[in-house]
């Protein structure tokens, strides 16, 4: 048995490594600054690859930075379907997604401030965790669980909120988030059309813990 894998599986590992690295330092940038103007020269150094580097990947850093985002959006929509799984109340899921965004803040900052910065630009995009709550506004819709609205319009006042909240989480860190969260989904139920205790009670059901 060979003790080491062929040539091309380790030129594709280490081609996979050198474009995940890239990727990792533009997300760090987003999350510290927002700004995309940084140099491909910085990013690369961040990135601790060569410059020539660069361009076997992306043509342009707004195609890099455009890929982080992606990515740390791909992430976030993914932690919800890690920790959300087997909620089949729609309200009980907007209202645990509020309250796990809010402990994301302080347990992923990094990739929960790239979606603080760049959520917005993305929020009707079929990427992250758009799609998903976009599919759990419909389902919520159509069992009556939700007022009749378009699903557009209730994602938009949804995913708002939730980027206000994650503003407010490090704005004010100082708050309680988990009574912010709780707070804000159940003023989103029922602004979505559920009866107010039941709003209440929703919104303050057990939250799995982050791992």
């Amino acid at each position: 048995m060979p003790t080491s894998a062929p040539p091309s599986n380790r030129f594709e590992r280490r081609r996979a490594e050198t474009r995940k690295a890239l990727v990792r330092a533009a997300r760090q940038i987003l999350a510290e600054t927002g700004d995309t103007s940084a140099s491909i020269q910085m990013i690369a150094e961040r990135a601790d690859v060569g410059f020539g580097s660069f361009y076997n990947h992306f043509e342009s850093k707004t195609e890099l930075f455009e890929v982080a985002i992606v990515d740390a959006l791909e992430e976030f929509g993914q932690a919800f379907d890690e920790h959300l799984t087997g909620i089949d109340d729609p309200a009980e899921l907007v209202a645990a997604g509020f309250r796990l965004s809010a402990r994301m803040a302080a347990s992923h900052p990094e990739l929960m401030q790239v979606v603080r910065r760049r959520g917005l630009g993305y929020l009707h995009s079929d990427n992250g965790l758009s799609r998903r709550a976009l599919r759990d506004l419909q389902v919520g819709i159509a069992s009556r669980r939700f007022t009749a609205v378009e699903p557009v319009v209730a994602l938009t006042a949804v995913g708002g909120t939730l980027l206000s909240l994650l503003e407010l989480r490090f704005a004010r860190p100082e708050l309680d988030g988990d009574e912010a969260a709780s707070n804000l989904a159940e003023m989103v139920l029922r602004m979505l059309g559920v009866p107010p205790d039941d709003a209440h009670d929703v919104a303050r059901r057990p939250l799995p813990e982050l791992g």
